[in-house]
C-alpha cells in the first residue's frame, strides 16, 4: 500500500481529489482559522494554493531561496500560535503563509501523511539572510511553551514548535533523473539543484549555518539511544507517528521489537496522536496477557521526547507475505490440486486467525485493525500472533473505527466488536481473492468476487456465503436473493453510483460495443469542466504539477485520446477545456510526453485543434533539455517522438524548429544509451525500451540502419534485468518484486520487440520475446490499469504476433473476465478504480479510460494502440466476434 493515497481519499467518496479542496464547504460555514477569513490588513495581499494560505505585503520582494522558518502546533493550541505568528508577522512586514483548518492541519499530521512535510503549519520567509538570526530567535521566545510535533526535515530550535530549513521561497524547479520536476534552489554558479526534503535536514553544502543555530544542532545530535538497555539492528517500518524496529536486549540477550512515537504527530480519525494510541496498545496488551495469540510486553521507555513500547519478538512472517510467496494464480494454468491445497490453507489460516479474534473479544476488547499485515504467521505455519493493538477499545463502548487498511476498512455503521466481524469476512475473501479494497467502493463486489473464487478454488457453490452476508449487511436490497446452490452472476448490476439500488445489469467488458459506450457513459458522467486543476478525475498525479490534469497519462489529453480512438462519444466542451487551460502553462509544467507540454500538444492535434497544439509545441520545443531523462514517458524519447511528428503537419518555419528539437532530444538520448547513463527505471516508460522505441520509429523515417543497431544495444540492456518466474516466464525485476505489465514490466518490453522483430530478424530478441509473453498469461492480476495492470496486458495480447495465435487469445478472453471482476457502476456506465483499488480514475495510465484503450484494441475490428505503437496485428474475426465473457469463470 502506497500510503500517500490515504490523504486523497478524504475529500471524494467515489474519487481520489486534493485535500484541500474539502476546505471550500469548511470556509463557508466559518470553519477556518481567523486569520483565513476575517479582513485582509491595508497594503496586504492574501492568496491561496493548495493546501496553504498565503499572506504577503505588497512592497515586499521576497528572496528567491534562503532561511526560512516553520511552526507547529497541535490540534489543540493552532488557533493560539497561529494568532502569535500572525501579529509578529504583520507587525514586522514579513511574508508567511499557513494551513488555513484544522482538518487540512490534521491531515498534514495523520499518521500515513508525508513524514518529510509533516507538521508544517506555518511557514515564515525572512526578507533577508541577515534577518533570519533576529527572527528566528523572537519566534522562539514568543512560541516559548507552546506544543507541536517535530518537522524532520528542519532542524528544531530548543524544544518549543520552531524550526528552521535552507531551501526555497520562489517557486522553480528542476529535473530529476527519473523526469520529475521537483522545487529548486541555486548553487553558487547558479545551476538550479534540487532542494532536499528529506525526513532529515540536510544543509545545502555551500550554505554557512548561522553560529546561533549551533547549540540546536549539538542537542539534536546528543539525541540518542546511549545509556538504553536495548540495540536496535535495524528498521522494519515507518509511519509519521515513528518507526518500528527490530532490536535485542542488551542484558538477556533476546530480540525485541521497539514501537517507537513521536508526540503530536501520527494522528488518528479521533485526534488521538501516536504516543497516546500507543499507550492504548500497551494498556490492550497488558489486558491480554497469558493468550498465545498477542506479543508480551517488555518495556516503555522515552527517549529525548519519543516513547517506546518494547514487545516480544515473534518469529515468522505477516500473512500477506506469507499469501504472496504461495498464491497460486499468478502462474498461467495452476493445477487443480495446487488450488484445492491453497484454500485448504486459507481455511485453516482463516480459523485459527478468527479464533484468535475471538480470545480477543473474550477479554471484552475490539481490534478494531484487523488485516494481512498485522497478523504474524509461525515459520511451520501453526500458529498466528495478532499484531498492532494501537486502535483497541474496550468493546463495550461500541467505539467507531479510527484506524483501517483500505482493503478492510468496516463500513461507517459498524461498531464494537462488529468492525472486526467485517474484518474476518473480508479475510475470508481475500484469502482466496486479494480485491476486497474495492468493497470501500461498492461492497456489492463481495458477491461476484466469492463466485469467481468458488469457481476458481473448487469451493462448493456457496461456501463463502457467510463472508458476503456480513459485508453485504445492512445494505437495502443489495442483491438478488443467493442460494447455496445458485449464486448471482458476477457482473456489475448497477448503473448508479456505487451503493445506490439495483439497476438492469451492465454489459461484461468482452462485449463490445456495449461496453465501449458504457465507459464512455462513466467517463463524460465525471466530467468537471468548471475546475481549472482537471476536468476528469484520475490519479494523485493529477496534483503532483500544475499540468497533471491536462496530460496524457493522468489528465484530459489522455481520456479524450482514448475516446477518438476507440470510436466512443465524443465530447466537444472538454476538448474546449484541454485548449484552454493548456494556452498559458504555469511555471513547473514539465514537457513530457505522458505528463507534459508535448503529450498535450500532440493529442490537441490529434483531434484536430492544429493551431493551439503547434503553439504548445514549439513552447515545449524552447524548453532546455539537458537535465531530462531519456525515457518515453517524461523524458527525451517522448520529447522527440512528439515532437517530429508534429513537424509533419506544421508550417516550414515551424516544422524546422520542432524538428531541430526532435533532433537534439535523440542525441541526448542516444548520447544516454552509448555512455551506458543511467536510467530511473525499466521498460517502456521509464527504462531503455522507450528509447529503442523512439529509435525504430527513427529509423522507419529514416531508412538508417544504424539506429536499428542501437534499438537493439537498448532492447538488450533492459532485456539483462530480466529473470526467469513461474513457467519460465521473463519478468522485469523492480527490487523485490517482478513486473509483468506494459509501463514497467515484461509486456513494454515485448511491444517494443515486436516492432523491432517487424524490421530485422534477431533470434536472442525473438526468443526473449515468447518467454516476455509468458509473463502476460497469468490468472490474476491485482490492478486493472492500462500501465501497471490487466488492461495493458491485454492490449499487448491484442498486438503481438508472437506465439501459437490461440494463446494469447484465450488469455485476452481470460483477461477480460478479471476486469468484469475490476468493473464498478458509475453514472449509468463502468468504471474502474485506479491505482491502490481505493478509488475510481477515468485516466488513461491507470483507470477507466486505458482499459478502454485496451478493450478497443482487442474488440473494436479497426486500429486502436497506444501513441506511436499502431496496431501491427489485426484482430482476428472470430476474437472481435466473442461474446460476453462471465467474470466468475477461470479460464484453463
Amino acid at each position: 500500500m502506497n500510503p500517500e493515497y490515504a490523504s486523497y481519499c478524504t475529500t471524494d467518496r467515489h474519487f481520489y481529489d486534493a485535500p484541500h479542496r474539502s476546505s471550500d464547504a469548511a470556509e463557508e460555514t466559518g470553519a477556518l482559522y481567523g486569520p483565513a477569513c476575517g479582513p485582509v490588513p491595508e497594503g496586504w495581499e492574501r492568496s491561496r494554493r493548495g493546501d496553504w494560505m498565503s499572506f504577503s505585503p505588497r512592497s515586499a520582494r521576497v528572496p528567491s531561496q534562503g532561511w526560512k522558518i516553520h511552526v507547529s502546533a497541535g490540534l489543540d493550541n493552532a488557533p493560539a500560535v497561529l494568532g502569535k505568528v500572525t501579529d509578529y508577522c504583520l507587525g514586522r512586514g514579513l511574508p508567511f503563509k499557513f494551513v488555513p483548518g484544522p482538518r487540512l492541519l490534521h491531515l498534514r499530521n495523520a499518521k500515513y501523511a508525508d513524514r518529510a512535510g509533516s507538521g508544517k503549519f506555518i511557514t515564515v520567509y525572512p526578507l533577508a539572510d541577515d534577518d533570519f538570526p533576529e527572527v528566528c530567535t523572537d519566534l522562539t521566545r514568543l512560541l516559548e511553551g507552546e506544543h507541536g510535533p517535530g518537522i524532520l526535515s528542519d532542524l528544531r530550535c530548543g524544544t518549543g514548535p520552531v524550526h528552521v530549513r535552507y531551501g526555497a521561497f520562489a517557486p522553480r524547479f528542476c529535473a530529476m533523473p527519473d523526469g520529475r520536476l521537483v522545487p529548486a534552489i541555486a548553487d553558487p554558479e547558479g545551476n538550479l539543484v534540487p532542494d532536499p526534503r528529506g525526513p532529515s535536514p540536510v544543509v545545502p553544502e555551500w550554505v554557512s549555518t548561522p553560529p546561533f543555530l549551533l547549540p540546536h544542532l549539538e542537542a539534536r545530535a546528543a539525541a540518542s539511544l546511549d545509556g538504553v538497555p536495548y540495540s536496535v539492528e535495524r528498521a522494519l517500518h515507518f509511519s509519521n507517528g515513528g518507526g518500528v524496529y527490530l532490536g535485542r536486549d542488551d542484558s538477556s540477550g533476546e530480540r525485541v521489537v521497539l514501537k517507537e512515537a513521536r508526540p503530536y504527530a501520527g494522528l488518528a480519525a479521533d485526534g488521538a496522536d501516536a504516543t497516546v494510541r500507543l499507550e492504548r496498545e500497551r494498556t490492550a496488551l497488558e489486558r491480554l496477557a497469558g493468550l498465545d495469540c498477542v506479543p508480551a510486553v517488555r518495556d516503555v521507555l522515552d527517549i529525548g521526547g519519543h516513547r517506546f513500547l518494547v514487545l516480544e519478538h515473534i518469529t515468522g512472517d505477516t500473512l500477506n507475505t506469507v499469501f504472496a510467496r504461495r498464491f497460486p494464480l499468478v502462474g498461467t494454468d495452476p493445477a487443480p490440486g495446487v488450488l484445492a491445497e491453497h484454500a485448504a490453507w486459507a481455511t485453516r489460516m482463516y480459523t485459527m486467525v478468527e479464533r484468535a479474534v475471538r480470545d480477543v473479544h473474550g477479554r471484552g476488547l475490539v481490534i478494531s485493525d484487523l488485516h494481512m499485515s498485522n497478523i504474524m504467521v509461525a515459520d511451520d505455519g501453526s500458529r498466528v500472533v495478532l499484531l498492532d493493538f494501537e486502535a483497541a477499545a474496550p468493546a463495550r463502548e461500541r467505539g467507531r473505527q479510527i484506524v483501517a487498511n483500505p482493503a478492510f476498512v468496516a463500513p461507517s455503521d459498524r461498531r464494537g466488536t462488529d468492525i472486526d466481524d467485517y474484518a474476518l469476512a473480508c479475510l475470508r475473501i481475500a484469502l482466496l481473492v486479494p480485491l476486497t479494497t474495492l468493497f470501500s467502493l461498492d461492497r456489492r463486489k463481495a458477491d461476484p468476487l466469492a463466485a469467481y473464487a468458488e469457481r476458481a478454488f473448487g469451493l462448493a457453490p456457496g461456501a463463502l456465503n457467510g463472508a458476503v452476508g456480513e459485508i453485504l449487511r445492512g445494505l437495502p436490497e443489495a442483491l438478488p436473493e443467493r442460494t447455496a446452490a445458485g449464486r448471482t452472476d458476477a457482473v456489475a448490476r448497477v448503473s448508479g453510483t456505487p451503493d445506490s439500488g439495483p439497476d438492469p445489469v451492465l454489459p461484461t467488458t468482452a462485449d463490445w460495443p456495449l461496453s465501449r459506450d458504457a465507459m464512455a457513459r462513466a467517463i463524460l458522467a465525471s466530467r468537471t469542466p468548471e475546475r481549472d486543476d482537471r476536468c476528469f478525475p484520475g490519479d494523485i498525479a493529477q496534483f503532483a504539477t500544475p499540468a497533471g490534469g491536462q496530460s496524457l497519462g493522468n489528465g484530459a489529453a489522455g481520456v479524450l485520446y482514448a475516446l477518438h480512438e476507440t470510436g466512443a462519444a465524443s465530447c466537444p466542451d472538454a476538448l474546449d477545456w484541454l485548449e484552454e487551460r493548456s494556452c498559458d502553462p504555469a511555471p513547473g509544467t514539465p514537457p513530457g510526453l505522458y505528463d507534459g507540454l508535448t503529450g498535450i500538444a500532440w493529442t490537441l492535434a490529434r483531434l484536430g485543434r492544429a493551431d493551439p497544439a503547434t503553439r504548445l509545441a514549439l513552447l515545449a520545443a524552447r524548453q532546455p533539455f539537458g537535465g531530462l531523462p531519456a525515457g518515453l514517458h517524461s523524458g527525451l524519447a517522448g520529447i522527440a517522438l512528439a515532437l517530429a511528428d508534429l513537424a509533419r503537419t506544421a508550417s516550414a518555419a515551424d516544422a524546422a524548429v520542432l524538428s531541430r528539437a526532435a533532433d537534439h532530444c535523440t542525441a541526448l538520448a542516444v548520447r544516454t544509451l552509448t555512455e551506458n547513463r543511467p536510467l530511473p527505471g525499466t521498460g517502456l516508460l521509464h527504462g531503455a525500451t522507450g528509447i529503442a522505441l523512439l529509435l525504430i520509429r527513427r529509423y522507419e523515417a529514416t531508412g538508417d540502419a544504424g539506429l536499428l543497431d542501437l534499438a537493439a544495444v537498448a532492447l538488450h540492456r533492459d532485456l539483462a534485468r530480466c529473470r526467469a518466474g513461474a513457467d519460465d516466464a521473463l519478468l522485469v525485476v523492480e527490487g523485490r518484486r517482478t513486473m509483468p505489465y506494459l509501463g514497467a514490466g515484461s509486456a513494454g518490453i515485448a511491444l517494443v520487440i515486436d516492432d523491432y522483430l517487424a524490421h530485422r530478424p534477431d533470434e536472442a530478441l525473438a526468443t526473449a520475446r515468447h518467454a516476455l509473453l509468458r509473463a502476460c498469461g497469468s490468472a490474476f492480476y491485482i490492478q486493472p490499469g492500462l500501465f501497471r495492470g490487466t488492461a495493458g496486458l491485454i492490449l499487448h495480447l491484442a498486438r503481438t504476433g508472437a506465439g501459437d495465435p490461440a494463446s494469447p487469445h484465450g488469455a485476452i478472453r481470460r483477461h477480460t473476465g478479471l476486469l468484469d471482476l475490476h468493473a464498478l457502476p458509475y453514472g449509468g456506465g463502468l468504471a474502474f478504480a485506479g491505482e491502490q483499488l481505493m478509488r475510481l480514475s477515468m485516466d488513461l495510465a491507470t483507470g477507466t479510460a486505458g482499459c478502454l484503450l485496451a478493450l478497443g484494441s482487442a474488440f473494436a475490428g479497426r486500429p486502436v494502440a497506444l501513441p506511436f505503437l499502431p496496431l501491427r496485428r489485426p484482430t482476428p474475426p472470430h476474437l472481435a466476434a466473442h461474446g460476453p465473457v462471465s467474470s466468475g469463470t477461470v479460464h484453463r
